[in-house]
């Protein structure tokens, strides 16, 4: 399983110094906020890794800061690599930081997000010899790596461990915005309830999202930063019942576990990318559990396989099989847990991997 951001913070890197059209690169060696706790020489030779962020920012505690977790995991594992990151404040950012880490001669650009596909695709259009890898997009050949994963499989298990948990037969999720990297969790959610449902002959009801239709509660900003906005989403599925919430949404879902926490127990949360107990301490104790995505992992891989000479524009796709997805401890929760709903749950994921529980979203990604 992946390194948390947690542990992640505690890495070691050093970048270059360059400043891209939208926002000042970053090549600090501690966590996302920014205070270097050493560095390494650069020497000719080095492979330089540059990764740009989408617009939640390196703190989003979601995919850019696993995303840079990867990165600094990349240049602990081989010490020719350096690595270095550029914030992206709003999308008319993604095509100047990119460009701007093209003139530095990154030998790898790491693009983060379903929204910088144009950007990226563009890019690699102007740049032929360039090589490139998107987080949570298809791999384009010759030149763009994509790093995908299924977390349709692993929401699943978190839809499933929702339904088994709520006394109050209402669950909830909602999204940031609605790009399919976000309604893929909301679809394995809701359909893990509906599993569980078929299985215990129960109606426990999912708030905020149905597959069916493809409808359902996104941030009114279409934003992974607010923070308020997720607040009054959460505040809202709360009065109507929900007990346990899903929030698919970086930053704004951080919002939701402010309004678990307020709750005074009427209000828990499941958390979603990587393990929340770590990567928001200051609200472990309203999250069950989290369902995670290997992004970490996906994109050390990726940079010390493409230092190595190994680039290729194959798509990989994160599973339950391989890690690329799955559920969290329960950590605080582990005693509220009933044993015969880990032992179901364990026996849910083996039948998603082997194919006797077919998931149906359609947002499910493709190689």
């Amino acid at each position: 399983m992946k390194k948390t951001v947690q542990l992640a913070a505690a890495l070691v890197t050093v970048g270059l110094t360059l400043t891209a059209c939208g926002s000042k690169p970053v090549s600090t060696a501690g966590s996302p906020s920014g205070s270097a706790s050493g560095s390494t020489a650069t020497t000719a030779g080095s492979y330089k890794a540059c990764m740009v962020t989408d617009t939640g920012g390196l703190d989003d505690h979601s995919f850019n800061a696993e995303s840079w977790a990867g990165m600094q995991d990349a240049a602990k594992a081989d010490s020719k690599i350096t690595v270095q990151n550029a914030t992206s404040a709003t999308e008319n950012d993604y095509a100047s930081n990119i460009a701007g880490f093209v003139s530095a001669g990154c030998k790898l650009i790491v693009t983060v997000g379903f929204a910088m596909d144009d950007a990226t695709v563009a890019s690699a259009k102007k740049n032929p010899s360039q090589d490139y890898t998107i987080v949570d997009n298809t791999s384009t050949a010759p030149k763009i790596k994509g790093l995908q994963f299924n977390t349709a499989q692993g929401a699943f298990l978190g839809g499933y461990f929702a339904a088994g948990m709520t006394k109050t037969g209402r669950v909830a999720t909602f999204g940031g915005a609605n790009y399919p990297t976000v309604t893929v969790y909301m679809d394995g959610f809701w359909e893990g309830v509906q599993y569980y449902n078929q299985q215990h002959h129960t109606n426990v009801k999912v708030l905020g999202w149905n597959q069916t239709t493809q409808s359902g509660t996104f941030d009114p900003t279409q934003s992974f930063t607010d923070e308020a906005g997720g607040k009054q989403i959460a505040a809202t599925f709360q009065a109507e019942g929900a007990d346990i919430i899903f929030p698919v949404a970086g930053g704004t879902g951080i919002g939701a576990l402010a309004q678990a926490k307020a709750s005074n127990g009427a209000l828990n949360a499941i958390w979603v990318d990587d393990d929340g107990f770590y990567s928001n301490s200051a609200y472990a104790s309203v999250i069950m559990t989290s369902v995670t995505k290997g992004i970490a992992s996906a994109v050390s891989t990726a940079v010390t396989g493409a230092a190595a000479g190994g680039f290729t524009s194959t798509s990989y796709i994160g599973t339950l099989a391989n890690d690329g997805t799955g559920l969290a401890p329960y950590h605080d929760f582990t005693s509220k847990v009933p044993a015969a709903l880990t032992t179901e749950l364990a026996t849910v994921k083996q039948g998603i991997i082997s194919g006797s529980i077919k998931i149906t979203s359609k947002n499910q990604p493709t190689p």
